[in-house]
């Protein structure tokens, strides 16, 4: 009986620790991305987060009410570059250029707010020396094949994409959520606030 309860707890604590390890190294990888992010402001050139990195901080976002903490946007949305923070996918624009900029980030972690936002709902971009804001124009579930929404447009835009459905249990899925916005505000700026 006593072997029986140390086993369940035992088994209970590891799943919680478990559970609890990807949402812990999401949270610190972005203390360390924002310090990197900080550094590149100043120094004017790419900051690696931690030595070994193979990515680094290209922009930071922000939703105007403040709804989310800061997060810092990584060149490249590999899978490793994702499992610390959203990555930008490098066939698009890139922050700061006036045409359509694509994030990617895991629905279960960095983009998990994207299941409450809302039309009307105002994005900050800031990165390559401006400050962007973004108006949520539209959602939408689309299929993995709709490569055609990483193209660029000649617009101003803001394009997420994510996982789907939020829920789902297992990963890689083939539906996508996607959040389309429009550039509505842009101002140079040295990308810190």
């Amino acid at each position: 009986m006593v072997r029986s309860a140390i086993f369940t707890l035992v088994l209970g604590v590891s799943l919680v620790v478990w559970g609890s390890w990807i949402p812990a190294k999401a949270w610190l990888a972005q203390r360390l991305i924002e310090r990197a992010w900080l550094e590149t402001q100043t120094a004017g050139q790419p900051t690696k987060p931690w030595p070994w990195a193979d990515t680094w901080p290209v922009a930071r976002l922000t939703l105007a009410d403040d709804s989310i903490e800061p997060l810092f946007v990584l060149a490249g949305a590999s899978g490793q570059a994702m499992a610390f923070g959203p990555g930008h996918v490098s066939i698009s624009a890139s922050p700061g250029e006036a045409d359509n900029i694509v994030l990617a980030g895991h629905r279960d972690t960095h983009f998990a707010f994207l299941e409450r936002v809302e039309r009307g709902d105002v994005v900050i971009l800031d990165g390559d020396g401006s400050s962007t804001r973004y108006v949520i124009e539209a959602t939408e579930v689309v299929h993995e094949s709709r490569v055609d929404l990483l193209d660029r447009t000649g617009n101003a835009e803001l394009t997420f994409v994510t996982c789907y459905p939020f829920d789902a249990i297992t990963p890689l899925g083939p539906l996508r959520f996607i959040v389309h916005a429009r550039a509505i505000e842009s101002k140079p700026g040295d990308g810190r606030a």
